[in-house]
């Protein structure tokens, strides 16, 4: 071969590999002016207020049947006087928190870890939250940081539709990244629930980032799908959402009916609730399939649909926006009030939310666009162009790492002679490398990669230090290993309570958030083992109308007599008026039969100072210790909480606390 003929050979496959790798380029990276990029995040904060605001009215109204559609388009009905009162958009859980979110970025960055999203939600939150949120809230005033405080053993409503309609954000401010968005979607969603829970999540974060380049509402939905466990409940349910439409191109309401009939009425037991993800979830993608991007008409859709109704309409309503900017949204749904000329008077007024402040609207979104365009130039994007004129490159490419933290949740149940299997990580942060850097192992116990395993062979306290690092960044946290004795409360020949038989008869009345199958009928239960959530695991000392202040015991009686020095109470599920102790005290029988307190008590961790439910935590250990005594009988007793306000909706219901496991653990000093 002639060397000229190399070259030409060479430039032939040189210019081939670039016109064929051209579109390799073009898949990885999109452009997109900074002014249309502001239109759009305008589109999603001002459509996710239009969506929250004009379906609060129907939240919760269409249970049985979907809402009329020949009363479209609904308006914003009564919430047009609350829209003059503060003279603008006021907020509410589709848009506080991710407003929170917002704060929390412009504080610590884009990608803030979760010890600091909890220091946000344990300052601004302090009412108006339900369900998931307020047991995640619960748990995060126990000690606790995500996602512990969305695991479903803790968090009993883990399955709730609560990460739906806060972490839109995670989406928006990571346009056209729809890996990137999905994850950290997920990151996000695991504060609040788990498993198929956090599903519908990850779903929209990848449609929201998405719909900044893909207008097609059925596109954007298969874009989504993909970021999904193809296996997974919600992704089985988005396909029978497609079959249900293509079934019924001209009936949404028979789509509805299929749809509740499976997700609702025969949805199981313990996860069967108007507020389900999964099920809302399904409206939502029902919504957007018959408003065929049509806004009004998906808005009204998405409040027909029911359920939790001003969820999804404002999350579908702000993908929609995305998807139009703000100057493809009917203009008559943000200047619903006469005589205002910008979206909302300009004005968002926070009436949810402690010290979150007010604030402009305008503001609000250049305050998204400041930390959107941060994110994008971090993860290989770039702004180019004379100032008016920008463009924004995006690598569509990027994907999320969560940062390197400790998460605190549960700590390890160590008993003599029983196996270990503990990890102090999660699936988020196990990747990263673990190392103990101080302190001493219980005899027989093991440490590798984040790991706890063996037998331990001694009853008593251990002190260690942890390393975790990703190469780059390192941290050190000290943590105390409890290795208990015995638990001989499966000896017992008796367990006793003041109430030995749940009362079904006021369940109902008790205006309780739980599947009834979780409830014991009797409080044998307390030493089972089964210290969570599931089906008959959790007793309620609910009776008919008791004299408050109502007092409450659990314990046991044996035979023999029992040194006893140590009890580990676990909490079970709270309600919205009631479920724990307001005080907590150890009793003992004497050798004159009668119950006597015992000496120098320590619970730890303390009860809540307050009697506020927001810091109730569910299906949590209390280990009780105090100087050893010798007894054929031992109880814990305390005060019931009623919260008053909810005490006049549940006259002919006692106050009542919850109990799923009470331990009794040998004292070593015989």
């Amino acid at each position: 071969m002639t060397t000229r003929y190399k070259h030409i050979v060479i430039s032939v496959l040189f210019l081939s590999a670039v016109v064929f790798a051209q579109p390799l380029l073009a898949q990885k990276t999109k452009t997109i002016s900074k002014a249309e990029l502001r239109d759009k995040i305008a589109g999603a904060w001002i459509g996710q207020m239009i969506g929250n605001i004009y379906g609060l009215p129907h939240e919760n109204k269409y249970i049985d049947a979907p809402g009329d559609d020949s009363k479209w388009p609904y308006g914003y009905t009564k919430n047009l006087d609350k829209l003059k009162q503060y003279k603008g958009a006021f907020s509410d859980d589709d848009t506080d928190v991710e407003y929170m979110y917002l704060l929390t970025m412009e504080k610590f960055g884009y990608e803030p870890t979760y010890e600091q999203m909890r220091e946000a939600w344990m300052f601004h939150i302090r009412d108006r939250v339900w369900l998931a949120n307020r047991g995640a809230l619960g748990l995060m005033h126990f000690g606790f940081t995500p996602p512990f405080t969305g695991d479903r053993n803790i968090n009993p409503h883990w399955f709730q539709i609560d990460p739906q309609l806060i972490n839109e954000i995670w989406a928006y401010t990571a346009p056209g990244m729809v890996k990137y968005a999905a994850q950290k979607s997920d990151w996000a969603a695991l504060i609040t629930s788990d498993d198929w829970g956090a599903e519908p999540t990850v779903h929209y974060g990848a449609m929201y980032a998405a719909a900044f380049f893909e207008k097609d509402v059925r596109k954007l939905i298969d874009i989504g799908l993909k970021e999904l466990p193809a296996n997974g409940r919600y992704a089985q349910t988005i396909r029978d959402m497609i079959a249900l439409h293509k079934k019924y191109p001209n009936k949404w309401q028979d789509a509805w009916k299929e749809m509740a009939e499976k997700y609702y009425i025969n949805e199981p037991d313990l996860t069967k609730t108007i507020w389900n993800a999964n099920l809302n979830g399904a409206c939502g993608i029902l919504a957007m399939l018959y408003g065929n991007g049509d806004f009004q008409r998906t808005l009204d859709l998405s409040c027909a649909m029911g359920f939790d109704a001003d969820n999804q309409a404002a999350t579908v309503a702000g993908i929609l926006g995305v998807i139009s900017g703000l100057k493809g949204l009917p203009a008559d749904l943000y200047l619903p009030i006469e005589g205002w000329t910008k979206p909302f008077n300009d004005t968002y007024i926070n009436i949810t939310r402690h010290e979150l402040p007010d604030a402009s609207i305008n503001d609000m979104i250049d305050r998204t666009l400041a930390v959107t365009l941060d994110l994008v130039k971090a993860k290989g994007g770039k702004v180019s162009g004379k100032a008016g004129a920008e463009k924004v490159t995006i690598n569509t490419t990027a994907t999320f790492d969560v940062p390197v933290e400790f998460y605190i949740g549960p700590a390890a149940r160590m008993e003599v002679n029983k196996p270990v299997d503990f990890n102090f990580y999660s699936d988020a942060n196990k990747k990263y490398n673990w190392k103990l850097v101080g302190g001493e192992l219980p005899a027989g116990i093991t440490f590798t990669n984040g790991k706890l395993s063996g037998t331990p062979a001694t009853a008593g306290k251990y002190n260690i230090t942890v390393q975790l690092d990703n190469g780059k960044k390192f941290l050190k946290k000290d943590f105390e290993l409890l290795v208990r004795s015995e638990n001989i409360a499966g000896k017992a020949s008796a367990v006793l309570s003041n109430i030995q038989q749940l009362n079904e008869g006021v369940i109902d009345s008790a205006w309780v958030t739980f599947g009834k199958s979780m409830y014991a009928k009797t409080p044998d239960v307390i030493r089972d083992g089964n210290i969570y959530g599931t089906t008959g695991s959790v007793f309620y000392s609910l009776a008919a109308k008791a004299k408050l202040p109502k007092v409450d015991y659990y314990g046991y009686e044996w035979k023999d007599e029992q040194s006893i020095d140590m009890l580990a109470f676990f909490t079970g599920g709270m309600e919205e008026f009631g479920g724990w102790f307001t005080s907590l005290n150890v009793q003992y029988k004497n050798e004159e039969g009668r119950w006597v307190p015992v000496e120098s008590v320590n619970i730890n961790p303390p009860l809540p100072k307050t009697d506020i439910v927001f810091f109730q935590p569910h299906f949590v250990e209390y280990v009780i210790s105090f100087k050893p005594v010798k007894t054929k009988a031992i109880r814990i007793i305390g005060d019931a909480a009623v919260q008053d306000h909810w005490h006049k909706y549940t006259k002919n219901v006692s106050g009542f606390t919850s109990i799923t496991e009470l331990s009794v653990y040998k004292s070593e000093n015989k």
